[in-house]
């Protein structure tokens, strides 16, 4: 064969290995363009349903309702080795265990009075709040305070309550004093709690620390705060009348 004959056939077959491997590229690349697609769609994928997830999360925790306890030593738990031990903790594993929605807030003070209530309601109101339960009283009575200064600050904190919103519904816990006070003092200071409840309308625990007070084993050594047994009490008693308020009985 010539040897002209000869280099173009070798030309032609070298043309036409380069357009095979060329053609097996274009194939390689968009192989590898579709592969990459696909793992973006999957990741696009991925990411929305862990979108949706957590806005579904965030929407379920948004939704849930708060129910505020505002009191004393005897609402923060105080002497338990747990406050989660308080009736207001023992109030939320029992909405938990019921799948009832309600998110419970301990603003609990050891010590407190109703004035000294009534001088931190307004930031505590800076919240959100569908139920409230007031439990304020006992250390003034303690104190022997005028009758007329508890009920008035009460009735204040009822006042701030309403002014933040009409629909907050509110639930008041009675109190009553040991003997020793006097007569008359003790039936002046028990009845400002069931005047206050009927005077705004509002749920009335007629005496918190009923079944409770005065029962030895039920109280720690001050004979004052209830132990952790004292405290399931505690709530079986708020939740008869706060059962009602949400509607669950």
């Amino acid at each position: 064969m010539p040897k002209s004959k000869i280099t173009q056939s070798l030309l032609n077959t070298s043309l036409y290995k380069s357009r095979n491997l060329l053609k097996f590229c274009y194939i390689l690349l968009a192989f590898v363009m579709i592969s990459c697609g696909n793992d973006k769609k999957t990741e696009a994928t991925t990411d929305s349903t862990e979108n949706n997830t957590t806005e579904t999360e965030t929407a379920e925790k948004t939704s849930s309702k708060t129910i505020m306890f505002f009191g004393d030593s005897i609402t923060a738990g105080y002497g338990l080795d747990d406050t989660n031990d308080a009736f207001p903790g023992i109030i939320q594993k029992k909405l938990d265990s019921l799948d009832l929605n309600y998110q419970v807030v301990n603003s609990g003070v050891s010590g407190e009075t109703s004035a000294g209530g009534r001088s931190r309601i307004d930031w505590i109101l800076n919240q959100d709040i569908d139920v409230f339960v007031l439990e304020l009283g006992a250390n003034d009575g303690l104190r022997g305070l005028p009758i007329t200064e508890t009920k008035a600050n009460l009735q204040a904190i009822l006042d701030a309550v309403r002014a933040k919103n009409p629909e907050i519904k509110i639930v008041l816990a009675g109190m009553q004093m040991p003997p020793n006070m006097g007569a008359e003092y003790t039936t002046q200071f028990k009845a400002i709690f069931s005047d206050l409840a009927s005077e705004n309308n509002i749920e009335f625990i007629p005496f918190i620390l009923e079944n409770v007070g005065g029962v030895k084993h039920l109280n720690q050594a001050d004979g004052i705060h209830p132990t952790a047994e004292g405290h399931k009490i505690l709530a079986e008693t708020v939740w008869e009348v706060l059962a009602k308020v949400l509607d669950f009985e």
